[in-house]
């Protein structure tokens, strides 16, 4: 076992908030069609009055006269003006929203559309509702259809440099990413916000439970993130992570809570179990044999499950071997299917143990599929340079890469969806199509290298990029956003 302790931080999420919405925003306008924001801290005053209310006021100014009677009846009224103008701005703060300052560049306003078929992508987006979103309970809101807008107040929510917990593949700052502009996109949903991240609500409503992310990589990405996203809330000494085979483990002491992630990127037992070693071409899954895995987080109160990335092909001709039997007992035989039948064939098993094993107040949750960035020409650019140097996510609605598969989510729906007569919800968090606009997240060159780089790669900075991973802090904390809207408000 070992044990980590990290020194103590702050998060701070820093809002300034108007009643008025955009005209209320300091020098809120329109540039190239793009929405751009700048503001200093003295352009925008709480005290400001509405214009009609100022030509009430100027009204009452000019119509004062120098008789005391008529004088105190004016300061009366205009003490009562005072008055209801304040309580009104101290009733309108539940409806605030948040103002974004921001640095002297060209800034996106990324708007996005859910891209394809409109009732598909509902159907396994799974119903937010604006009570999830804003609290207000008055109306569903779709979290995933919004626009990326950068925020350089109230994000990152945490420090990169400072989380000790973060994983060296996506700690992208530590290994020498020193433009840190993706850090302060913050997603914004049409018709609601998200909630304001609290770490220590989400650890009250974690005290005494057990959480455990299931999964490839992408998902070690996104309980790193939730990782250093409540740390900085936690005293020193009170908080370790524990590395155990296939697990991970962060314990938060004096909540008895506890956040792991276990390797299990096929679902099934695999020969790509090895969380260090594993296949990545030449891919087996055994299509019978869930039971190992699934005795790491059978006691779990809260999954969060991620089976994408593994069944993605990698050239035209893929297919998933699937063994049936065991050697054992003399009955082993090798089959050969599509990749996308393969993940029905883990998600059903991982469904009939669902059913018999699971409890109805264990909350379940599927994750969506985290889009990768290696075909630069998706999006105009030159396919050699990979995501490489990228700087802002793309501005384009409804875009949507020529790898990014929306048809296995709607596959995990359709399997998932019998549980319901069970008493068992698997929720289906969609943050595919936000992700799918993020070029410019990616550790591309700026992470843990776990081989020694070639002279050829060394030449070729592309060849290496990483645009399959996403650095910290980054898109993976919007995807915990949404978790965090379910678990605590929900």
């Amino acid at each position: 076992m070992t044990m980590k302790v990290s020194p103590r931080v702050s998060v701070h999420v820093c809002l300034c908030n108007t009643r008025h919405g955009k005209e209320g925003c300091p020098q809120y306008n329109k540039r190239e069609g793009l929405t751009h924001l700048s503001t200093t801290a003295a352009a925008y005053s709480p005290q400001k009055m509405k214009p009609e209310q100022q030509g009430a006021h100027a009204k009452m100014s000019t119509s004062s006269s120098p008789a005391v009677g008529l004088r105190a009846v004016v300061s009366f009224l205009f003490g009562l003006f005072i008055f209801v103008s304040t309580a009104s701005l101290l009733m309108d703060r539940g409806r605030e929203s948040q103002v974004q300052l921001a640095v002297e560049h060209r800034h996106l306003e990324v708007r996005v559309a859910a891209a394809g078929n409109r009732e598909s992508q509902v159907r396994w987006t799974g119903e937010l509702m604006g009570e999830a979103a804003s609290g207000s309970g008055e109306k569903e809101c779709d979290l995933s259809v919004g626009r990326w807008v950068y925020d350089n107040t109230s994000q990152p929510l945490y420090s990169g440099r400072n989380c000790s917990f973060i994983l060296d593949e996506v700690a992208c700052e530590k290994y020498g990413q020193n433009d840190t502009k993706y850090q302060h996109w913050r997603w914004q949903p049409d018709g609601c916000d998200l909630q304001r991240f609290n770490a220590t609500k989400l650890l009250e409503k974690l005290r005494n439970k057990r959480m455990v992310f299931v999964g490839d990589s992408i998902n070690r990405n996104q309980w790193s993130s939730l990782v250093c996203m409540v740390e900085s809330s936690i005293p020193e000494g009170l908080k370790m992570r524990e590395y155990n085979g296939s697990l991970i483990s962060f314990k938060a002491f004096e909540y008895n809570a506890t956040i792991d992630f276990y390797w299990s990127p096929l679902i099934l037992e695999s020969n790509s179990d090895n969380p260090i070693i594993h296949r990545v071409e030449y891919r087996i899954i055994r299509a019978e044999k869930i039971e190992k895995h699934a005795s790491a987080w059978s006691n779990a109160d809260i999954l969060v499950f991620n089976s994408y990335l593994w069944w993605r092909k990698q050239r035209a001709d893929m297919r998933m071997k699937v063994m049936y039997g065991t050697f054992e007992d003399g009955d082993a035989k090798l089959d050969e299917v599509e990749m996308v039948e393969g993940f029905e064939i883990a998600l059903k098993k991982l469904t009939g143990w669902l059913e018999t094993n699971i409890a109805n107040k264990t909350k379940i949750y599927f994750a969506g599929s985290s889009p990768t960035h290696t075909w630069a020409s998706d999006w105009g650019g030159d396919d050699s340079n990979k995501c490489l140097n990228e700087t802002e996510p793309i501005p384009d609605a409804g875009y949507k890469g020529a790898t990014t598969d929306y048809s296995m989510m709607d596959k995990a729906g359709e399997i998932f969806r019998p549980l319901e007569k069970k008493g068992i919800h698997v929720q289906i968090l969609n943050f595919t199509q936000l992700s799918d606009n993020r070029i410019d997240a990616h550790p591309t060159i700026f992470r843990r290298q776990f081989a020694p780089l070639t002279a050829e790669q060394i030449a070729n900075p592309s060849s290496y990029a990483d645009c399959t991973h996403w650095c910290l802090p980054g898109v993976p904390d919007v995807w915990n956003l949404f978790l965090y809207s379910y678990l605590v408000h929900k």
